[in-house]
């Protein structure tokens, strides 16, 4: 094994164009972010690094439990004091890149890291032609969970045949159609439908292609309101629906452990299935994603040549395949996802079969989600196909506006929760009906603080983020800001710290 980590090391080292020379032989000190599930696995795969690599370079890691999400958020407010290798969600790598805390690859790393990666992680770590990161899973997807003593195996591939079995069975069908843009897309992925939005070399987006406002996409919406129009169907991706009386939930990997629990023998994992309009069959397509491994970029020319080494390793094959045994991590590495092991496993396996109508989450402007997951509702409360197209139109609107906001909106902060402006009060009540995470309540600039114009009665528990341009792209704080106590407050935000501040009145 260790001959074996050797001759992997020395092929990434042959592969990198950076010149390893002021690095050999040295010690670094180093801090690494990654999920706090593989905190000791990691630890040991630094380890054997140190051990193995033939220059002799020795890190002395602190690997530190910090979520993908929290991580993004942590090093774009303090680039400097963040961590030197860190792991985050694709969706947060386009803000990552504007704030300067990824180190782009060098030409030939980048070819090597290409060659070894599925097509859809390899764009996920790209702006412009520059690669910044490293994929390290490529598992971010969802597929078809159901209940096989509900749902007969020949019905899975047909939209109208599983929701005809849950009316049946008065069984939900849990697929999340209304709050969430990631989900309903699948639908227009199935016509051939496309979001593309394109950045430039510095992370800022530029152009957008879109066709959700099409035949194709008006062929979508119609599928879509079979399902939505179902008495039982519950806009979900939670597993756990399972222990309260759904007969199939679309999610991911991440669910495995939860359904295979509930269910036991009589769990069933597929592809999505396929909808019919017109006489024409179209199966529903999905968003496939991944996690990622980027680099601090270095003042010191050889630290930052082996922290790149060191990244490469960490996310080569065998390390991807040590994760996949150790937590069930879907690998991105081509040669780990052909492993008859990962084929084996039944999310992956599912996963993979969805891959073949799966449309890569490249970066994606962060207003678009709060765009395109109100389609779900339109769909819904639609009578006719005139609705349906007034619901695409609405949708299209939206997304031409986002290239002419004006700077004041753009560089505006704004917060967005559970509020309802006309009684002036934060609450944490859904069933109330009132505005929860669709608007955006405007913040004004004083003595170079952000604040609310007048204070606010909030209820505990309340949560809400601060967020700049309308989008998610630089949101604050990476979990939701939570309000403890009952009270009436101004709202406080120092863009420089991120730090969100109550102000009782």
């Amino acid at each position: 094994m260790k001959k074996l980590l050797a001759l992997v090391l020395a092929a990434i080292m042959a592969l990198s164009m950076v010149s390893f020379a002021a690095a050999d032989g040295e010690t670094y000190d180093i801090t690494v972010w990654v999920a706090e599930a593989v905190v000791d696995l990691t630890q040991q795969q630094i380890a054997d690094f140190n051990q193995n690599n033939p220059y002799g370079i020795t890190f002395n890691a602190k690997v530190n439990p910090v979520s993908e999400a929290d991580a993004a958020t942590s090093m774009i407010t303090d680039v400097e004091a963040g961590a030197d290798i860190f792991c985050f969600a694709q969706d947060q790598f386009a803000r990552l890149v504007q704030a300067g805390a990824l180190a782009k690859l060098g030409a030939e790393s980048a070819a090597a890291v290409e060659a070894a990666n599925d097509a859809g992680t390899v764009k996920a770590a790209k702006s412009g032609d520059a690669m910044y990161a490293y994929p390290l899973t490529s598992d971010n997807g969802y597929f078809m969970y159901y209940d096989k003593s509900v749902i007969p195996e020949e019905d899975i591939d047909s939209l109208e045949a599983l929701i005809a079995d849950c009316e049946a069975a008065q069984k939900y069908f849990a697929f999340e159609m209304q709050s969430s843009a990631w989900y309903l897309a699948s639908f227009f992925f199935g016509t051939g439908c496309v979001s593309e939005w394109f950045t430039d070399d510095d992370g800022s987006f530029i152009e957008v292609h879109d066709t959700f406002n099409s035949p194709e996409g008006l062929i979508a919406v119609k599928g879509m309101k079979k399902l939505v129009d179902s008495p039982f169907h519950l806009s979900s991706s939670k597993g756990a629906e399972f222990a309260s009386g759904a007969a199939i939930v679309v999610t991911g990997t991440w669910d495995y452990e939860t359904v295979s629990s509930l269910l036991g023998d009589n769990m069933g994992v597929a592809d999505l299935p396929s909808f019919e309009v017109d006489g024409k069959t179209y199966h529903l397509g999905s968003f496939s994603g991944c996690k990622l491994m980027g680099v601090k970029p270095q003042v010191d020319a050889g630290r930052a040549a082996a922290l790149q080494l060191l990244a490469e390793y960490l996310t080569g094959e065998q390390c991807q395949m040590e994760r996949f045994e150790a937590r069930a991590w879907g690998p991105s590495n081509l040669n780990a996802q052909a492993d008859p092991a990962v084929q084996a496993n039944p999310g992956l396996a599912a996963l993979l079969a969805q891959g073949n109508y799966a449309t890569p989450q490249g970066q994606i402007h962060g207003s678009w989600w709060d765009i395109a997951k109100v389609i779900g509702d339109d769909v819904k409360y639609a009578t006719d196909e005139e609705g349906l197209q007034a619901a695409l139109d609405n949708y299209y609107d939206k997304i031409a506006s986002l290239f002419t906001l004006s700077d004041e909106v753009k560089f505006g902060w704004t917060i967005i929760g559970m509020y309802n402006e006309d009684d002036g009060f934060f609450f944490t009540d859904y069933s109330e009906g009132y505005s929860t995470w669709t608007d955006d309540l405007p913040l004004v600039k004083q003595d170079g603080l952000w604040v609310t114009e007048e204070a606010w009665e909030m209820e505990a528990g309340t949560e809400f983020k601060v967020r700049q341009g309308l989008s998610w792209d630089n949101a604050f704080p990476a979990e939701n800001f939570k309000v403890e106590e009952d009270g009436i407050y101004i709202v406080q935000f120092d863009e420089a710290t991120g730090e969100i501040t109550l102000i009782a009145q």
